[in-house]
């Protein structure tokens, strides 16, 4: 599991934090990167702006993208995703804090390859995370 980077999309600097925590107990080791808005990890993805010149070839093993973030919301990150030859088919679990129907049937409509909601309670965000390292990093075989 060491070599897959797992891409991580969120803003918020307390639920960042949760997560590194997160993999951390449950002896995840992969590198994370972690991009702090939408017009961030696209450049990271598709290798512009600070990102210009990285190797894109190279791809996260797993995207976890939250949908409220600035400049480029989720759910447009998750569109232009799709719509890439590249990047259409790169496992993305939108993990975020919504609970409205309306973003779990939109990102479901635009290729979303999972839908977590995050748990308020750590322990229970801890189980979800060793769950989401299990199967996107461990059982799952991905086409990228």
């Amino acid at each position: 599991m060491r070599n897959k980077v797992i891409l991580l999309v969120e803003d918020n600097p307390d639920d960042e934090l949760l997560t590194l925590r997160a993999f951390k107990k449950n002896n995840i080791v992969n590198e994370v990167v972690v991009a702090r808005d939408g017009s961030e990890a696209l450049d990271y993805l598709f290798g512009t702006g600070t990102y210009a010149g990285r190797d894109v070839s190279v791809m996260p093993q797993v995207v976890l993208l939250d949908l409220r973030l600035p400049k480029v919301n989720g759910l447009e990150v998750l569109r232009r995703l799709r719509a890439n030859e590249r990047t259409k088919l790169l496992p993305v679990v939108v993990l975020t804090s919504s609970d409205e129907e309306r973003d779990v049937v939109d990102s479901y409509s635009l290729g979303a390859n999972s839908y977590i909601r995050k748990p308020v309670d750590f322990d229970q965000f801890v189980e979800a995370v060793r769950h989401l390292g299990l199967y996107w990093l461990v059982l799952n075989k991905s086409p990228m």
